[in-house]
């Protein structure tokens, strides 16, 4: 064979592979640059063998990319840009998986997820409370599967026992992997309490006598900021605690509805009692903590979260109380007055639905449950995010904040999940009571009813048998789904 016949074939092509892309359609999105090899030719003639090596373009296929879509009811902008970081992160180990990071309202979740699952588009990821789990895990739309893996990928013994049995299903699985919390409590002006001998604000009487003696003294202009904003979830977590403090539960033990009973109704009216000596509404934790670090209230219901807050660490909040964290007093218990003891805090879980890119997902949390990016997420708050895994307790514990409050506070936080109590995870509650406590929460009800009172159009009583109602029908609907 001629050896320029070869050579102009092999010139040929190269044009042909050059000009080819070219002459696609003009909506195909462009092609990589090629990339050049050298390829050895072979020519073969009469006479001695001759090799020629000559460049040969190699067009490179794009990465598919996998869009992992994690909702965060972690929503402040600050907070977004960390959680931003920690995917770009992972995103510069994982090329093929494109992570987009969404801020979501802790008050919407229900319904967002609600709306998300109708129009056939739920996220990936959902950062939500452990209330929500159980509703979730009854509709069918979470990914058990792959949220185990995360779990025992990582390892079952690193992280709290506590934390694990909060999400533990029936057959042994995991709903969701757990990834922070906190403990509520009734933090309190410590100085002006010993100044009026008042004793720490744990049994109901004191916290009532508090608020009433505080209101307009020492400074001050009301007693206390109640939670009464029938569109935030604020005033079921502070009740919850009260309503457990009294024995009061959504369901007895033969499983009966029982939000009408004498210590719920008694419940009811020690809480909506409260706002004749508080702030007037209606009012969220914003406004709760407002009042207190500007020192117009003296009392604040508030998850370990505001621990920063009141020490002007955190961006935008500047405490006008001068040295208020040694002022503040932390009351995490509370009694009622039937002698009832409760602890109220919440664990915070990544949900993975169905239908979600299950692999890259479970990758992602990997990470962000893991080293440095972990940490970088709980130094958002380290007081309102106690670390899940015990891997991560030393670094946690060394933040800047922790030597601004005395050693006993610090203490309480750090064991916090072995005393954290729930409604949905006592005794008596199955997997359908705890869907309903969950719905119960996710719908509002209790904050709904708590306004009312306050509003004057309805009694302590009256609201109890509201709440009732509404509870049997959720119960109803959620025993027939499983049958």
């Amino acid at each position: 064979m001629d050896r320029r016949k070869v050579l102009s074939a092999v010139t040929l092509m190269l044009i042909a592979a050059l000009v080819l892309p070219a002459c696609a359609a003009p909506a195909a999105p462009p092609a990589p640059p090629p990339q050049v090899i050298k390829e050895t030719v072979v020519v073969t003639q009469p006479g001695p063998v001759v090799k020629e090596t000559v460049q040969v373009p190699v067009t490179v296929a794009p990465v598919k990319k996998q869009v992992v879509e994690l909702w965060s009811t972690d929503n402040e902008e600050y907070r977004i840009q960390a959680y931003e970081k920690v995917a770009a992160n992972f995103m510069a180990k994982n090329a093929d998986v494109d992570v987009r990071i969404v801020p979501i309202d802790e008050a919407t979740v229900s319904q967002r997820i609600a709306t998300a699952r109708g129009a056939n588009r739920l996220p990936d990821i959902a950062r939500v409370g452990v209330e929500r789990v159980a509703p979730f895990l009854a509709d069918g739309i979470l990914d058990v599967d792959a949220a185990t893996k995360v779990i025992k990928e990582l390892g079952e013994d690193t992280f709290h026992k506590g934390v694990l049995d909060l999400v533990r299903t029936p057959d042994g699985k995991y709903a969701a992997v757990p990834f922070d919390g906190w403990i509520q409590a009734l933090w309190y002006r410590a100085d002006a309490f010993k100044k009026l001998g008042l004793n720490p604000p744990v049994k109901w009487d004191d916290i009532q006598k508090a608020c009433e003696t505080l209101k307009g003294k020492e400074g001050f202009l009301y007693g206390l900021t109640l939670g009464t904003d029938p569109g935030q979830n604020y005033g079921h977590q502070v009740f919850e605690q009260i309503a457990m403090s009294n024995g009061a539960f959504p369901f007895d033990k033969d499983k009966k509805v029982v939000m009408n009973s004498p210590e719920m109704v008694e419940a009811m009216a020690f809480y909506t009692g409260l706002q004749k000596c508080s702030a007037p509404g209606p009012n969220y934790w914003q406004q709760a903590r407002q009042f207190y670090i500007t020192g117009q209230a003296p009392m604040l219901w508030y998850s370990t979260y505001v621990m920063d807050d009141l020490v002007g660490l955190q961006k935008g909040i500047e405490p006008t109380v001068q040295g208020l964290g040694d002022l503040t007093g932390f009351a995490p218990k509370m009694t009622g007055q039937r002698g009832a003891n409760a602890t109220y805090g919440t664990l915070v879980v990544m949900t993975i639905f169905k239908g979600a890119d299950a692999d890259g997902s479970v990758r992602l949390l990997k990470q962000m449950l893991t080293g440095q990016d972990y940490i970088d997420i709980l130094f958002l708050a380290p007081n309102g995010k106690i670390p899940v895994r015990t891997t991560a307790v030393e670094a946690w514990s060394k933040n800047d904040i922790f030597q601004r409050y005395p050693k006993d506070v610090i203490d309480t936080v750090v064991n916090g999940y072995n005393t954290m109590q729930r409604w949905a995870f006592a005794p008596q509650m199955g997997p359908v009571e705890r869907a309903v406590i969950g719905d119960m929460e996710g719908r509002l009800l209790v904050p709904q009813a708590v306004s009312n009172v306050v509003e004057g159009k309805m009694t302590p009583q009256q609201a109890a048998d509201w709440l009732q109602q509404r509870v049997e029908e959720l119960y109803k609907t959620r025993s027939a789904e499983q049958k």
